[in-house]
């Protein structure tokens, strides 16, 4: 999953994954809010289906963006039901290289990377998720 309020950037790191081969689908948000609502919905329709298959692996999270940023995104995550949060892993996927927001960032145990963007192929093979 994307979530990024650029939409080109959207676009972008699409193809990039799509180029990849390593997932067949790919959900984009340009908001944390929507993202949130899809997360919940799917996770009722794998407690129905009993897998996972409709909850995103990874899911590339931007922290700029209006309305509900990163971090807010992050905060309302930890409040999903569990399924949720032990299937998906969260890379911020961001422009941002304040060190502050690394270091914030670290302190969510969901997230397992922090990648300034532009995502590439490289950076994308490198993660070990």
């Amino acid at each position: 999953m994307l979530i990024d309020d650029n939409e080109i950037d959207n676009l972008i790191n699409q193809k990039i994954i799509e180029s990849s081969s390593i997932t067949d689908n790919i959900y984009t948000h340009t908001g944390g809010k929507s993202a949130i609502e899809f997360l919940r919905n799917a996770e009722k329709i794998a407690s129905k289906m009993g897998n996972n298959s409709f909850l995103p692996d990874v899911i590339f999270l931007d922290i700029d963006m209006p309305l509900m940023d990163g971090f807010q995104f992050l905060d309302e995550f930890e409040r999903l039901p569990d399924r949720i949060k032990q299937h998906c892993k969260i890379v911020m996927l961001t422009s941002s290289i304040n060190s502050k927001d690394i270091k914030r960032s670290k302190r969510y145990e969901y997230v397992k990377a922090y990648v300034n963007k532009p995502l590439t192929k490289d950076n994308l093979n490198a993660m070990k998720l």
